[in-house]
C-alpha cells in the first residue's frame, strides 16, 4: 500500500522545485530581455523620459556596484557574485529536499529573487565586463530589474526573519 505522506511529500518538493526555477528563470528572463532592448535602442547616456523629471529610462554602463562604487572591480563582483549564487543555490536546494520550501514561503522566496538579481548581473559581468542600468528616478542612481530583484528580495528576507523571531516571542 503506497505511503500517502511520502506521495504528498514528493509533491509538495516538485511543487517546490517547479516555482524555485520557474520564477529564478521568469526574473532572469525580464531582466536579460530589458537589457537587450536598451542597449539595443538606445546609446549609452540617452534618456527617455517616462514621466518627465519623476521616471526615464537612462542607458548606462555600471562597472562597478551599487551606486557606481568600485567601479572597474568587474572581477571581484564576478567572484562575489558566484560564491553569492552557490551559496544561495545550496540554500534552496536544501529547502527544497526538505520539503520545507513552502512551509517559510517569503524567505524562500527572498532568496530567489537574490539569486535571479545575482545571476542577471553576473550574465552582464562575464559577457560585457560591465552591468547595464537603466531605470532612472532621477533622484537615486540608474539601476536594473536584477538589481530591485536584489533589493526586495534583500528586504523580504530581513522581514522573513523578523516575522519568525515575533512569532518566537509570543
Amino acid at each position: 500500500m503506497p505511503n500517502i505522506a511520502y506521495n504528498a511529500s514528493r509533491k509538495k518538493k516538485r511543487i517546490s522545485s517547479a516555482i524555485s526555477i520557474l520564477s529564478i528563470f521568469l526574473l532572469l528572463l525580464i531582466d536579460q530581455v530589458s537589457k537587450a532592448a536598451i542597449s539595443s535602442k538606445l546609446y549609452v547616456g540617452q534618456s527617455i523620459p517616462i514621466i518627465k523629471d519623476i521616471l526615464h529610462i537612462t542607458f548606462v554602463k555600471n562597472t562597478g556596484a551599487a551606486f557606481g562604487i568600485f567601479k572597474n572591480s568587474t572581477y571581484f563582483f564576478i567572484v562575489v557574485s558566484v560564491i553569492a549564487v552557490i551559496m544561495i543555490g545550496a540554500i534552496l536546494v536544501k529547502a527544497i529536499r526538505k520539503g520545507s520550501f513552502l512551509d517559510n514561503f517569503l524567505c524562500n522566496f527572498s532568496l530567489v529573487l537574490i539569486i535571479s538579481g545575482a545571476l542577471g548581473n553576473l550574465i552582464d559581468r562575464v559577457n560585457l565586463r560591465y552591468v547595464i542600468d537603466f531605470i532612472d528616478f532621477r533622484i537615486w542612481p540608474v539601476f536594473n530589474i536584477a538589481d530591485s530583484s536584489i533589493t526586495i528580495g534583500t528586504a523580504l528576507f530581513i522581514i522573513s526573519f523578523a516575522k519568525f523571531d515575533k512569532n518566537l516571542n509570543v
